[in-house]
């Protein structure tokens, strides 16, 4: 018996399969190669979506169909591999969303968590659980499972932002549940960015309890973030194969700032080439700064800012920069840690200097 090759089937042996076929058996041997692989096999392939083409899309998207009648007004990104499944890898989801001046996306909340990465625009908000952020060009926002959240724009230009969701994972285990709320705009019960002032300055409340498995943060601001890579880049430790890339933590214990989705951020330097990686979290790759190119298993892709692109699980996938060169990205890797699964492939290199 082989894990790779399956034993040849006879007539009497396939005689046998058609007969317990009828009362819904399958013989483990002739499907282990399949369920049990050396390595990852998976239908989701690299693939890269030009911002501009994406943009021109949503604006015409404006123009046929308003956010209340839409629900949420979004392009779904589907994996080219995964197509009529709403899927960019086989376990996320992401989209983008646009809200025309003036326009509310009606309140609802779900099982799924959500992430929100501001690309175009700015001044419009998003409210969670009573509370309402300003969402700026770059901004990470979370909507934790469960919780109520509508988007508004009062600013006079479209925004758009990418939505990313683990409704895949939530769909595997069927604990998928939608509710609507009975007003367009939930009631705001809290003072603007209560939560970065509560949770976001290194302290917490005395008597705090975890009410969400999520971080009770919900707005990471840009400007806050790319300080810190610039400060890191200073410092001169570049990771071969990340140049600097940090996770966006839960401040309450130091872990990924989701349950399910794991979101990252990372500064590419001008001229830098990362060496090859590969790891078992299919990722999605945002550009927010510069120009460059990731070569995923021998092919080039291209990309500037505002780009979207995609590396399926076990791909191995260089950056290199032409300018300097920020990428927000996020997978499943949180849910692969705590299931005793991601693996990463790094090689013998060491960390380099700037």
């Amino acid at each position: 018996m082989s894990l790779t090759e399956k034993p040849v089937e006879t007539a009497e042996r396939r005689s046998f399969y058609d007969k317990i076929d009828s009362s819904s058996y399958t013989a483990l041997w002739t499907v282990l190669s399949n369920i049990i692989t050396p390595e990852p096999r998976s239908g989701c392939v690299p693939h890269l979506w030009h911002f501009d083409e994406a943009k021109s899309y949503l604006l015409e998207a404006g123009g046929l169909i308003t956010a209340e009648e839409a629900e949420r007004r979004v392009l779904v990104l589907e994996n080219p591999g995964l197509r009529g499944q709403s899927r960019i890898t086989t376990s996320l989801y992401a989209g983008l969303q646009v809200v025309m001046p003036g326009e509310v996306a009606p309140a609802h909340r779900h099982s799924q968590s959500a992430l929100r990465f501001v690309l175009d625009g700015c001044g419009a908000h998003t409210s969670v659980d009573g509370e309402r952020t300003v969402m700026q060009f770059g901004d990470f926002v979370i909507t934790p499972p469960g919780a109520w959240h509508d988007h508004g724009n009062d600013s006079d230009a479209p925004m758009i932002w990418l939505d990313g969701l683990d409704i895949p994972i939530v769909s595997v285990f069927d604990a998928s549940f939608a509710e609507e709320h009975h007003a367009d705009q939930q009631p705001i019960t809290r003072q603007p960015e209560d939560s970065t002032w509560r949770y976001g300055a290194n302290m917490l409340p005395v008597d705090y309890e975890p009410t969400r498995v999520s971080s009770p943060i919900f707005n990471y601001p840009y400007e806050r973030s790319r300080e810190a890579l610039d400060h890191l880049l200073k410092q001169g430790e570049i990771d071969p194969f990340h140049g600097i890339k940090m996770r966006y933590i839960n401040p309450v214990d130091g872990g990924w700032a989701m349950p399910t989705i794991s979101p990252c951020l990372q500064l590419l330097p001008k001229g830098f080439k990362t060496q090859p990686y590969r790891s078992t979290d299919a990722t999605v790759f945002v550009v927010t700064e510069g120009t460059g190119r990731s070569v995923i298993n021998g092919k080039t892709y291209e990309w500037g800012p505002k780009d979207l692109f995609v590396v399926p699980s076990w791909h191995t996938v260089t950056h290199e920069a032409d300018s300097d060169g920020v990428m927000f990205s996020y997978s499943d890797r949180v849910c692969q840690e705590k299931l005793g699964l991601w693996r990463e492939d790094r090689g013998n290199a060491v960390p380099l200097n700037a």
